[in-house]
């Protein structure tokens, strides 16, 4: 990411707890655009190096002492006690830390995953618990991991090579270590999950119907509805010949639950759970699921709080679904950017937005909606504009959020892209109205 050109260093941040975003102009030819963009990308400022993700500001030892003791009596509200007010805009600087600091982590997953088909280890952690996160770079995050996680779709779509389904290495569970329980002022229970990898993690992400979650089978709440690609990979069991695993679910369920319930007596703890892109989605429904069960309880009874730090999140359910993780008291934080066109699906078209004719069609029950508190970025690289959802430049743009002044060119070089981002998005709306049509058909039966 370092040898891209950042386009918009300022990093500029937006709090809402809506989805809406700016509409991108469409009334420039695409020529001119064109043209903007390659004078544009021609250019290099001292403000854009000073911004970019390697020249982040070096704390001193003072500092973050000082850092540390504000989180330690401040967590609460860092975990979304109060829903982040006053702190996202200006972003607190102890919230801009948590939030790089598990973005890292979620980092790790990706760095450790073994994605060679030829390796015997395919689509699994490449190392051990004891030794994972010294492996993925992180080595001093004051976490000991003590579970490895796995999911396993149950969809139509590409089996490996002995017909089987496969079970996928998708992150894992840890929890902090005395020290860091210190520093934090909280014993953290830490879920961390990975983003798509696998064709048929793709093939269940297209899956965008929506259905009853029917997660806890002692109250009834049928009007809560999730995404289906979503549920079938939270809840599939697992590949034969890992009888024993059990679905993704079942594995999160029972170490977050274990682990909660090991507290020491009067020990202070929250359960964080990370996720980017389809990470956040699992996230959010494991987050509804320990607060709809109640397992988020500690031995002594008290109600342990359950925050998301999603990156580049989807929505995951209907009204309903937030309304309900509202009651519930599950916190979510979405770090969003702008123009990533994940975080505006599934529901592009019809949604918690939607105005004007559109908003006629179909009912809150059939009507995706965002979960918990948005934090908006605003950042792209030219030369890779798929870092528009990288989590990389997630983690770097948080980090960035002091640069302070936009370089000379940025406000031109925006306008120009404001076409190109138009064209994409006009691309990914018509995508997802086929993708939901598709949906509605398969549903009704007719194919």
């Amino acid at each position: 990411m370092a040898s891209t050109a950042t386009i918009q260093p300022q990093c500029s941040l937006h709090h809402s707890t809506s989805s809406r975003r700016p509409k991108p102009c469409r009334a420039r030819v695409a020529a001119a655009a064109a043209a903007t963009v390659s004078a544009a990308a021609m250019a290099t400022t001292a403000a854009e190096r000073a911004c970019a993700p390697a020249a982040s500001v070096a704390r001193t030892t003072s500092t973050r002492r000082a850092t540390t003791a504000s989180l330690a009596s401040m967590w609460r509200q860092v975990q979304g006690s109060h829903d982040w007010e006053g702190l996202l805009q200006p972003l607190h600087p102890v919230v801009r830390d948590e939030l790089a600091r598990y973005g890292e982590l979620v980092g790790a997953c990706y760095k450790v995953l073994d994605a060679d088909p030829s390796s015997p280890r395919h689509m699994c952690c490449k190392h051990g618990k004891e030794t994972v996160l010294e492996e993925a770079g992180v080595a001093g995050a004051g976490y000991e991991v003590t579970r490895y996680i796995y999911a396993t779709p149950d969809v139509s779509g590409p089996a490996s090579t002995s017909g089987r389904r496969s079970s996928s290495w998708v992150g894992y569970v840890a929890v902090s270590t005395d020290e860091m329980t210190r520093r934090l002022g909280r014993r953290d229970v830490l879920v961390s999950l990975r983003g798509t990898v696998t064709k048929a993690e793709w093939a269940a992400n297209l899956m965008s119907a929506l259905e009853p979650a029917h997660l806890d089978t002692r109250r009834a709440h049928p009007d809560v509805k999730v995404e289906s690609g979503f549920l079938n990979l939270y809840t599939s069991s697992s590949a034969p010949g890992n009888a024993g695993m059990g679905s993704c679910r079942d594995q999160l369920l029972r170490e977050v639950s274990r682990l909660v319930k090991s507290a020491h007596p009067g020990e202070d703890m929250s359960v964080t759970l990370a996720g980017h892109s389809m990470g956040s989605a699992l996230a959010t429904l494991l987050g509804y699921d320990l607060a709809e069960i109640g397992l988020n309880r500690d031995a002594s009874g008290r109600r342990v709080p359950v925050t998301v730090f999603s990156y580049g999140g989807p929505r995951v359910g209907n009204a309903a679904f937030k309304e309900r993780c509202d009651e519930l008291g599950v916190k979510a934080l979405r770090v969003a950017n702008v123009r990533d066109p994940v975080t505006m699906l599934p529901g592009a078209l019809i949604n918690e937005g939607t105005t004007g004719f559109l908003a006629s069609w179909g009912s809150d029950a059939d009507r995706y909606t965002h979960v918990g508190v948005e934090l908006a970025l605003d950042f792209l690289t030219l030369r890779d504009p798929g870092s528009v959802h990288d989590l990389g430049a997630y983690v770097s743009s948080i980090k960035a959020e002091a640069c302070g002044k936009a370089a000379p060119n940025a406000g031109v070089l925006a306008k120009a892209m404001e076409f190109v981002e138009g064209q994409r998005a006009a691309v990914f709306a018509w995508k997802e109205a086929a993708v939901q049509m598709g949906g509605m058909v398969q549903s009704l039966g007719l194919i």
